[in-house]
């Protein structure tokens, strides 16, 4: 398939939701990362995200010699695999805090009940990002390995 685009199926998606929750399950449940969003400012979770974009597009596409993101199916530009490895790195870590109710947990503040301050919702935000670090490596792990 050199110089064809690599169509991107689902069980790409699936191989990284398995490793994308794998990695986040223990980050959501654990109260120094809560702790820590709640002192990270919003440079600092702007920075995580960051990271995490880095960490993934590493992975993908210079970790793994054999993969072009130019030779990949494209959404905007975009590289679909890059996309859904994102999606799955942040909506592993969302999913998991709102099925393990981590913000009533630690915050005594509902996401869902509509009750929720702002500032559990901006300290959710950042503990999804720190969790979407560890997420994102095993997301793109489980890609590139099987």
């Amino acid at each position: 398939m050199v110089g064809s685009k690599k169509r991107f199926a689902l069980a790409d998606t699936a191989q990284q939701v398995v490793g994308g929750f794998l990695l986040a399950g223990p980050f959501v449940v654990t109260e120094e990362v809560w702790r820590l969003a709640e002192n990270m400012s919003i440079f600092h979770g702007i920075v995580t995200v960051c990271i995490v974009f880095a960490i993934g597009y590493g992975a993908l596409y210079k970790a793994d010699h054999d993969r072009n993101p130019d030779r990949e199916a494209e959404v905007a530009g975009v590289p679909a695999r890059f996309i859904s490895l994102m999606i799955v790195a942040f909506g592993s870590v969302a999913i998991l805090a709102i099925v393990f109710a981590a913000p009533e947990t630690f915050y005594q503040d509902g996401l869902l009940d509509g009750a929720a301050s702002r500032g559990v919702l901006a300290n959710t935000l950042k503990a999804i990002s720190v969790g979407a670090i560890f997420s994102v490596v095993g997301a793109a792990t489980a890609d590139s390995v099987f």
